[in-house]
């Protein structure tokens, strides 16, 4: 609707992982490399979390991106499933036509699957989103996928996704075997300010801008304080903020707009006060260096 008015070929700040819109700062290929680092060398479990919108289902895709033909990935989104479920949904997307009706059938040809695999020189990567929801029947069958392994490697990579409380789980004394398991963790963190105005100036030119500052820096500064750098809710905002300025024939943006798109998106709300603040979600406490990712 807007992006005519802004002289765009496309919408900047859509909230699909578009692997158009994908940019890689310091930090994040630092993490991609340990992903990639992880599977490739077969290391067995890899663990990544951050909180809701920090860009981890993107990561996921970079990371599929840079893996070869040669690995075949299974990618479980719904983890509250009950085991024999759980078996299913993993030889569908491997392509295992195997029959199985007990959980030790399923073990049993999927062990005799990645032996095959192996012997073939193909690695075999499973996916599990939203991993903290795991049950720990659940956490302990897929610790138990680990020891499907030869003298010499693993013969399944295991990737664990999930929010914070994925690494809470697993401190916990009766999952420490399982954590003792995971040998590679990437922690995905909200951007920094600079990375902020980097990403927004990055999606618009890849967007079709050609420089005309669309937003003004106050308008960025704001941005960072009321969505605390969280990438997703950065994308919320700015596409809201087009969306105004576009009906005000306003060409460039500014903090005001910004601050109006946070109270229609309740993101400025301090639940403590009960009053609007100046700080986004997560901003009291700011972690540092992430990268842009989303």
């Amino acid at each position: 609707m807007y992006q005519t008015f802004y002289g765009l070929i496309r919408p900047p700040f859509e909230m699909t992982p578009d692997p158009a819109f994908l940019y890689l700062g310091e930090t994040h290929r630092e993490g991609l490399a340990t992903l990639v680092y992880g599977v490739r060398s077969r290391k067995g479990f890899v663990m990544l979390t951050g909180e809701v919108g920090t860009g981890k289902t993107t990561l996921l895709h970079a990371l599929l991106a840079q893996l070869d033909s040669k690995t075949d990935s299974a990618y479980i989104f719904n983890p509250l499933l009950e085991p024999l479920d759980f078996f299913r949904l993993l030889f569908d997307d491997l392509g295992i036509e195997e029959t199985c009706i007990s959980k030790a059938e399923y073990l049993l040809a999927l062990n005799h699957y990645l032996i095959d695999q192996l012997k073939n020189d193909r690695t075999v990567l499973l996916i599990i989103d939203e991993a903290q929801n795991l049950s720990p029947e659940m956490l302990e069958e897929i610790r138990l996928l680990s020891n499907l392994e030869t003298p010499n490697s693993k013969l399944i990579q295991i990737l664990l996704v999930g929010q914070p409380e994925l690494s809470e789980m697993l401190d916990r004394d009766a999952l420490r075997q399982l954590r003792q398991r995971v040998v590679l963790r990437h922690e995905l963190k909200p951007f920094e300010a600079g990375e902020l105005e980097f990403y927004v100036e990055e999606r618009l030119r890849l967007a079709g801008d050609t420089g005309k500052g669309i937003f003004k820096r106050s308008a960025l500064r704001e941005l960072f304080a009321v969505t605390g750098g969280v990438p997703r809710l950065v994308n919320a905002v700015c596409d809201g903020a087009l969306l105004a300025g576009y009906g005000r024939d306003q060409a460039t943006l500014d903090a005001e707009v910004i601050r109006e798109v946070a109270n229609d998106l309740h993101l400025n709300q301090d639940p403590a006060k009960g009053e609007a603040g100046n700080r986004g979600p997560g901003s009291s406490q700011r972690r540092r260096g992430w990268f842009g990712l989303f």
